[in-house]
């Protein structure tokens, strides 16, 4: 499959992921916030997996879209401009999930299946090219 990274690559993605989610997760102790209301937020993003349910390829476009650095950043300029100390937090946890699921492996999704990513095929879809 094109376009999906391996050897040292992959490694430096799946630690800048790791990155991301401790740096994240540090600003987001240091803004007073509960923890309470991060655990209840982190896996928010994962609701986009019901996108499935029409097939892989809009799974994968929801997926994606949740998953994608752009719209917590988006939030986090937002929030710290002062414009939504709410968008701030949830920037700061969305970011941390996203960095937690890279540092796991869970890259963007292809249409082929949710086992298929930029970051390596895991799963079942690992299982048939094994």
């Amino acid at each position: 499959m094109h376009g999906i990274v391996a050897g040292w690559p992959k490694v430096l993605l799946r630690l800048e992921g790791l990155a991301v989610l401790i740096a994240a997760s540090m600003i987001y102790a240091r803004q007073g916030e509960s923890w309470w209301l991060y655990a209840a937020l982190f896996f928010v993003p994962d609701l986009s997996m019901i996108g499935y349910v029409a097939g892989p390829r809009t799974g994968a476009a929801l997926y994606n879209l949740a998953h994608w650095y752009v719209l917590p950043l988006a939030c986090l300029v937002w929030g710290a401009s002062g414009h939504g100390p709410l968008a701030l937090t949830a920037g700061l946890v969305w970011a941390a999930h996203i960095g937690f699921d890279r540092s796991l492996g869970y890259g963007l999704k292809y249409a082929g299946g949710f086992g298929i990513s930029h970051l390596g095929q895991m799963g079942k879809a690992h299982a048939k090219t094994s």
